[in-house]
């Protein structure tokens, strides 16, 4: 019990944003990961070898990196339908360090563009800063994946290095991108973001 209660506190079974709530993976949910990771246009975005995964291959990521206990992995579904859209999940996760990788798909491609996945992300930051105590939060992108830049700068990341011509993708090379955020930055933009709203009321 005390066990199940600790990890409810660093791995809660949600949270909830405004538009999309992190749930706990559910084994039913596999179906919806097979596709995703099956579309070879998610395989361009994010995956470095040039094929999608395989069928075996997502099952076993399913069963290790998404659902077992040991895995800091969320299903992320949108609020107002309850419909799964994609995944977010910490790898690395270093104590010593206080450091993770960050990783997110929006499987759905109707939900692309709508902001969920900048909120997913959000979601997540906040969780590893507020609650987890970590330092720093880390994670790689492509360079080609402009929208997926955009939302990470948005939320706080800033680029911090390259892997100049890491990935081969559309017949040239492009750079991998490294891009992180540190606590007290984050701490720094939610103090600033509570001024704000803060003068909006008074103003108002």
């Amino acid at each position: 019990m005390t066990a199940q209660l600790a990890r409810d506190h660093w791995h809660p079974p949600d949270i909830a944003g405004q538009t999309v709530v992190l749930r706990r993976h559910a084994p039913g949910n596999l179906d919806a990961v097979i596709r995703w990771y099956r579309d070879p246009e998610l395989a361009r975005l994010s995956r470095y070898q040039t094929q999608p995964m395989d069928q075996d291959e997502i099952e076993h990521f399913f069963r290790t990196r998404l659902l077992s206990p040991d895995a800091f992995a969320y299903a992320i579904h949108e609020r107002a339908t309850d419909r799964l859209i994609g995944l977010a999940t910490f790898s690395n996760l270093d104590p010593d360090n206080g450091s993770a990788l960050f990783h997110i798909t929006i499987g759905e491609r109707d939900a692309w563009g709508q902001g969920m996945g900048s909120e997913a992300t959000t979601l997540m930051v906040a969780h590893a800063f507020e609650v987890l105590g970590l330092h720093r939060v880390g994670l790689s992108v492509f360079a080609f994946n402009l929208r997926a830049i955009r939302a990470y700068e948005r939320v706080g990341f800033r680029a911090e290095g390259r892997l100049r011509e890491a990935i081969w993708r559309d017949g040239r090379f492009w750079d991998e991108i490294q891009m992180g955020l540190l606590a007290d930055e984050w701490h720094a933009a939610r103090r600033q973001a509570r001024r704000m709203d803060d003068q909006l009321t008074t103003a108002g």
